[in-house]
């Protein structure tokens, strides 16, 4: 493995065959599980899911809109903050 870009760096690569010599090496990877996502019965309905993302996009284009008008710019009148 060429490391000549990483040395002096943060960061040392190492090959396979040093990590496994290593004591107690584990190479397993395993997602962290989200208990409250195991049941789908306590899930919000998707138009709910929806519905509450159009509420924070339209929040956060009101707050842009905003910025952009304090910065002096102009501002479509459909992007206007209330």
């Amino acid at each position: 493995m060429d490391t000549s870009a990483e040395e002096g760096g943060r960061f040392k690569a190492y090959t396979y065959d040093e990590l496994v010599a290593r004591d107690k090496v584990n190479l397993d990877l395993t997602w962290m599980k989200d208990p409250a996502l195991e049941d789908a019965d306590s899930l919000l309905p998707p138009e709910v899911i929806a519905a509450e993302i159009v509420q924070d996009l339209q929040a956060a284009l009101s707050e842009f809109a905003a910025i952009a008008e304090a910065l002096g710019g102009e501002v479509p009148a459909d992007a206007e903050p209330e």
